[in-house]
C-alpha cells in the first residue's frame, strides 16, 4: 500500500501482549522483562494480577539481574477488563478463570510452576523455560 505521493505505507499497529498471573509477582514479571528486553519497542507489554502482590518476588528479580534483566522497578498491578480489552495476546499463568474473555483475542495458557516460596536454583529453569516461550511468541508476532 502506498500514501498519495507513492511512498510506501506499513500497519504501524504494534501488537500487545497481556501477561497474567495470581500475584503478578513472578512468572508474569519474568515473561513481561524478557518480551521488554528481545522485542524492544516492537510489541507493547503489559503485566497484571488477580490478586496482585505488594511486591515482586526478590527471587524472580535475582534470577532475571543473573540474565542481565533488571524488573526491579516493576510492580504489580490489579487485572483489568481494560487492559485484557486492549491487548492482542493474552497469556494466564495460574489465573485460572479470573481472566475476563473477548471473543477475537488470542488466548493462552502457560502452564509454569509458580516461584513464589522457591529458592534461586528451582526459579532458575522456569525462567529459563518462560524465555524460551517469548522467543517464540515474538517470532510469531514479528
Amino acid at each position: 500500500m502506498t500514501d498519495r505521493t507513492g511512498a510506501a505505507v506499513t500497519d504501524a499497529r504494534i501488537p500487545s501482549v497481556l501477561f497474567v498471573c495470581v500475584h503478578n509477582a513472578g512468572r508474569s514479571q519474568m515473561a513481561a522483562g524478557f518480551l521488554r528486553a528481545i522485542a524492544g519497542d516492537r510489541i507493547e507489554v503489559r503485566s497484571a494480577g488477580s490478586i496482585p502482590a505488594d511486591s515482586i518476588n526478590p527471587v524472580a528479580v535475582e534470577a532475571m539481574r543473573e540474565v542481565g534483566i533488571d524488573i526491579t522497578a516493576e510492580q504489580p498491578k490489579v487485572l483489568t477488563t481494560d487492559a485484557v480489552q486492549a491487548s492482542d495476546v493474552v497469556i494466564t499463568m495460574g489465573c485460572g478463570d479470573a481472566c475476563p474473555f473477548f471473543p477475537g483475542k488470542r488466548y493462552e495458557d502457560w502452564a509454569l510452576d509458580d516461584p513464589a516460596g522457591r529458592g534461586i536454583d528451582a526459579v532458575r529453569p522456569i525462567r529459563d523455560d518462560i524465555r524460551t516461550r517469548i522467543e517464540r511468541l515474538v517470532a510469531e508476532l514479528l
